[in-house]
């Protein structure tokens, strides 16, 4: 008797033993960890360009010598760069537009693709219907512009807000998402008495975390990187946008750059030589401060953008 629980404990504790790989599945996942690793790389070598060349002395990032390691370390080009006319405004202005947009677009994407799992919505199926259309056609960039003119947007700042509020493909996401949640949530607050507004605000917004992140991440992304609509719709300074600004001072980076050489002659010919503006300089720079923002927002999100974008793209 005790030897069979021996041979039958020993044959449990030898059953938890992960199995043993073969060499084709390790050979397999080296390449696998490879490729990425390699993928990731490039990926990410842009943006540590970017950052080594704006550190670096602008003489060397001008002729083009900067591409691994930084040369002749400073941090004046920020300085002097953060320091160009319209750029705080600008910033506040993309900062508005990116957190009003936002939130806007993720409440409506949450309502609507709520709404649109309602069979007692009246005209659902014409709706929703109506709602993916759009995502293929479209009247082109003159009838909107007209469009928005005659809606007097143009000129405002609601013009960056009211016409992405509604995005049929994130209403898609989160109405996928909403059919695979169990419906006798909804029947158990009925019963209760909640209404079809209570319920989706104390019973189903709690529980679109993933999904509503996901949702955010990309509404954000798109808000923070938009300048067309700036080039087309605003004529106003005060309502540039921090990525219109960048354009502009990307085509005006060789007059910027003698600006700001004129405005530090009292330096030596060495200083001067590493820390003067030049339009690489300026390019770069400006392009560091812009796209750091929306690096450092994106991991706040990250986790939850796999689980959401998988469950929002899968009916359950």
């Amino acid at each position: 008797m005790s030897t069979t629980t021996s041979t039958t404990a020993a044959s449990s504790r030898g059953s938890t033993r992960p199995p043993r790989r073969s060499v084709t599945d390790v050979v397999f996942s080296a390449i696998n960890y490879a490729v990425f690793a390699l993928l990731a790389v490039i990926c990410a070598y842009p943006f540590y360009y970017l950052i080594i060349n704006a550190v670096s002395a602008n003489d060397a990032a001008a002729a083009g010598d900067v591409r691994f390691l930084p040369t002749g370390l400073h941090l004046a080009n920020f300085d002097q760069v953060l320091q160009l006319n319209g750029l705080a405004a600008a910033a506040a202005v993309s900062v508005g537009r990116t957190v009003i947009g936002t939130a806007a677009t993720v409440l409506a994407s949450a309502f609507l693709g709520f709404m649109f799992t309602q069979e007692r919505m009246w005209g659902r199926k014409f709706w929703y219907r109506y709602l993916i259309i759009t995502m293929y056609f479209s009247a082109g960039v003159i009838p909107l512009f007209i469009t928005m003119k005659m809606l007097g947007l143009t000129n405002s700042f609601w013009v960056y807000v009211l016409p992405l509020v509604v995005q049929p493909f994130f209403v898609i996401l989160v109405k996928t998402y909403v059919e695979a949640m169990p419906r006798s949530l909804q029947e158990a607050a009925e019963v209760d008495g909640a209404s079809i507004v209570q319920v989706f605000f104390r019973i189903y917004l709690p529980n679109m975390t993933p999904i509503l992140a996901t949702v955010a991440i990309f509404s954000a992304v798109t808000h923070w990187n938009s300048f067309q609509d700036t080039l087309i719709y605003i004529t106003d300074q005060s309502l540039y946008t921090l990525q219109y600004l960048l354009y502009t001072f990307i085509n005006q980076a060789n007059s910027l750059a003698q600006a700001a050489q004129g405005s530090s002659g009292n330096l030596s010919t060495v200083v001067a030589g590493a820390t003067e503006q030049t339009p690489t300089s300026i390019r770069v720079t400006v392009s560091v401060l812009v796209v750091l923002p929306i690096v450092f927002v994106y991991p706040l999100f990250q986790r939850y953008f796999v689980k959401g974008i998988m469950l929002g793209a899968v009916k359950g």
